[in-house]
């Protein structure tokens, strides 16, 4: 299944390459576990009580947990099948190996990853849309780059940009 491409609606080809084979097996789990609540679930949508205002609520709350479900099963199936093609040429590619001084003076290492997970122990994991992973779209080593965060704006320097191989 790894490195297979696929055609989305868009008709833009898409790899499925880019996931550790645990990390492909687990959301391969979670995705068939979500799948049967989802159909345990939608056995009990058609169900319209008569009954008071508990039960209305009662029957809009297994609706919006089903509407969480179907996220989660799309945004699985997104991860599995190469994820939506980003809007933008300029999106870090996952792989990409990124080292940053930031304005404190710390260095970090980084590998842009589709999920955080994917990183493994020795580096930190940086998503293509964070907003750390936005700002660096685009720039190139020397660069340095100011983004937004919880607490702030924070600048950054890049010090070693690599490409996935």
């Amino acid at each position: 299944m790894a490195g297979r491409a696929v055609k989305p609606d868009n008709g833009r080809m898409t790899s499925t390459g880019g996931l550790s084979p645990a990390t492909r097996q687990r959301l391969e789990n979670e995705l068939e576990q979500i799948r049967e609540q989802r159909s345990a679930l939608a056995a009990r949508l058609g169900d319209d009580p008569l009954g008071d205002s508990a039960d209305q609520a009662e029957l809009l709350g297994r609706a919006e947990h089903a509407s969480r479900l179907d996220q989660r099963i799309a945004e699985i199936t997104d991860l599995l099948h190469g994820g939506p093609i980003p809007d933008s040429d300029s999106a870090l590619p996952s792989g990409t190996q990124v080292t940053l001084k930031f304005a404190d003076g710390s260095v970090e290492e980084m590998v842009v990853v589709g999920i955080a997970e994917e990183a493994g122990d020795d580096l930190s994991a940086l998503t293509a849309d964070s907003p750390l992973g936005k700002a660096i779209a685009g720039h190139k080593k020397g660069d340095k780059f100011t983004y937004r965060t919880p607490a702030g704006e924070a600048s950054a320097e890049i010090v070693e940009l690599k490409p996935p191989a």
